[in-house]
């Protein structure tokens, strides 16, 4: 089971990056956009690295509140649970 983990870690964080990127696409063509709702929802997936990641390298809702708050929450989140994940604290509720 905990051979998955970094291949959901990759898929998620590419996912979320690519979202963001267009998003960032979008919005400057005028077209439609990709609800925070959903960019949010990939990060707490699992992608909150490839959220952040983005947003830093193209610039993309890096001032926007409360977006930007709760994508750094959410990865802060994510860096506890895969530190804990390291340590072997999860180790009962994943095997």
């Amino acid at each position: 089971m905990t051979a998955y983990i970094p291949i959901w870690l990759g898929t998620t964080n590419g996912i979320a990056f690519a979202l963001m990127v267009l998003d960032k696409k979008f919005a400057k063509s005028g077209a439609r956009r990709i609800s925070e709702t959903t960019l949010l929802g990939w990060s707490l997936l699992g992608g909150a690295a490839g959220t952040f990641a983005a947003s830093r390298l193209i610039r993309h809702k890096t001032r926007k509140q409360p977006f930007a708050a709760q994508m750094i929450a959410i990865l802060f989140l994510e860096l506890v649970v895969l530190l804990l994940w390291a340590l072997g604290f999860l180790d009962p509720l994943i095997a």
